[in-house]
């Protein structure tokens, strides 16, 4: 018994589409993929800025010198604080002094002027 295939479409496909031209989504479909930035990219505004002429080994020292820096404020502000406050400020010290530590390793690398 044959039975109608209702998956099918009763009518014809139709191979026409109507035109996209005038069609505002297409037009900023296609503007997005197809066409150059029209503006130009936005700078990243930074309040502080690396000077990029200075070498490896002078950003390192100065590095260095920052940690020294922040090392001396943090162990001095866990002097003012009690219980897990102070512990959590030495932890801040004891990580600044590690990183210390690896910056200067990679400074042994330099060759000595």
């Amino acid at each position: 018994m044959d039975t109608p295939n209702t998956d099918q479409p009763s009518s014809p496909f139709d191979g026409t589409f109507p035109s996209l031209q005038d069609c505002p989504a297409a037009k900023r479909a296609l503007d997005y993929y197809l066409k150059p930035g029209v503006s130009p990219a936005q700078t990243e505004h930074r309040f502080f800025e690396v000077n990029h002429s200075i070498s490896a080994e002078e950003a390192l020292v100065h590095a260095c010198d920052l940690l020294r820096c922040a090392a001396a404020t943090a162990h001095e502000s866990a002097n003012q604080l009690d219980g897990s406050s102070r512990d959590l400020a030495f932890s801040v010290v004891h990580m600044i002094d590690l990183v210390k530590v690896m910056l200067d390793r990679s400074l042994d690398g330099y060759p000595t002027r």
